[in-house]
């Protein structure tokens, strides 16, 4: 079996310290985490158009999108007309959904709000930031 693309999709602002631990999960042999991350490490521009193209890109090479739920994850955006959704997270998970990939969410408190464009959307939900729960979500897929 293929190993998981994954593209994941979070509040850079708020929540990169998560990211970064799915990141040392998978270039840890110590851990069954197997996936290529597609997520851009940091796209350097502020051009809307430049981080749309590069996101969509990015989102188009992934088999799965991991969206982590965090505090921030519905929050308006100061760009939101120009973004075309509340913030980079609905965008993201929007063009997941167009592109009919595998949408795993995973909410990091049981009161953090999910992005509007990911309710009732089929996303495989994990409840906790843990290993295990995440790997079992992807692989149901």
């Amino acid at each position: 079996m293929a190993k998981p693309k994954i593209f994941v999709s979070f509040d850079f602002e708020n929540d990169r310290s998560y990211k970064y631990t799915l990141n040392m999960w998978n270039a840890n042999s110590n851990f069954e985490f197997t996936c290529n991350d597609k997520s851009p490490s940091e796209i350097q521009s502020w051009n809307i158009p430049t981080v749309k193209a590069v996101l969509s890109r990015k989102i188009n090479e992934a088999t799965h999108i991991v969206v982590i739920v965090g505090k921030e994850a519905n929050k308006l955006h100061k760009d939101r007309m120009l973004i075309g959704y509340r913030n980079w997270q609905n965008f993201e998970v929007a063009k997941a959904k167009e592109l009919g990939k595998h949408i795993i969410a995973v909410q990091l408190n049981s009161l953090y709000e999910y992005p509007e464009e990911l309710k009732n959307c089929g996303a495989k939900r994990v409840y906790s930031f843990n290993h295990d729960d995440i790997v079992s979500a992807i692989r149901r897929w």
